[in-house]
């Protein structure tokens, strides 16, 4: 049954991993409701408390699996009725140089930043184009717009989740979709830690002093930065790619 509400719909895959807790509450903040593959439990009552009505579709966070983001979109409207906005944060962290990659490596790098982007536009766009309306953000990897030493597959996976994400913000504009990219780097969460080795103080030190301004970024300050791309507030503007990176790119 759908649900009558005047708050807008926010398609949010998992609001448990990198910016997910971050961004889910901001949105909600902001006068949203919520449609989620996996949440924490607490982070679920606190946002039920603040007044949201969140739609969980469990399990339904791997976005390179094909069915997932079709799963949580039709979940979405047959709860709400619509999406209004929707964020997908991909991809897998691969390593290591070019000529000691292997095909293997290749297609992980291709399976979770570039197949992944495509399934989630593919499910969340042909819906916003029948609305006439809606926002699309996915957060793809700053290193997509320049060689990145020590992650050339991945770099250029990434580079084609920014390209692709132009190329459908410059299809869609006519009905009112506007669709971004923001690629982040020198990120202070786990993934990133471990795959840089920055839970070690002196090799932190060494990557904050690669960065100009000088520390990683944190969570809650790039959910902010992403706001204006996602919250209705700002509707002027599509097929960007925005480097959050501390002036790396």
């Amino acid at each position: 049954m759908i649900a009558a509400t005047t708050r807008r719909v926010a398609l949010l895959p998992d609001a448990n991993h990198y910016v997910g807790p971050a961004l889910a509450r901001q949105l909600v903040t902001r006068g949203h409701d919520l449609v989620v593959g996996t949440i924490d439990a607490d982070l679920l009552a606190e946002l039920t408390a603040a007044g949201a009505a969140i739609e969980v579709v469990d399990g339904a966070r791997d976005l390179a699996e094909p069915a997932t983001a079709g799963l949580l979109v039709e979940a979405g409207v047959a709860r709400f009725g619509r999406i209004d906005t929707a964020v997908a944060a991909t991809g897998r962290i691969v390593t290591g140089s070019f000529l000691k990659s292997s095909f293997d490596d290749l297609r992980a790098a291709v399976n979770g930043c570039l197949e992944a982007p495509y399934h989630f536009l593919r499910a969340v766009v042909p819906v916003m184009v029948a609305q006439a309306d809606g926002q699309v953000l996915v957060v793809t990897s700053a290193s997509g717009a320049r060689p990145t030493p020590g992650a050339p597959l991945y770099s250029s996976a990434r580079a084609g989740a920014n390209m692709l994400v132009k190329n459908v913000a410059a299809e869609v504009a006519r009905h009112r979709v506007e669709v971004n990219a923001v690629g982040t780097n020198f990120m202070d969460f786990p993934e990133f830690r471990r795959a840089s080795g920055a839970d070690d103080p002196e090799v932190r030190a060494r990557l904050e002093a690669s960065v100009p301004l000088g520390r990683l970024g944190t969570m809650e300050e790039f959910a902010a930065f992403c706001m204006p791309f996602v919250d209705g507030t700002s509707r002027f503007t599509t097929g960007q790619f925005v480097a959050y990176a501390g002036g790396w790119a």
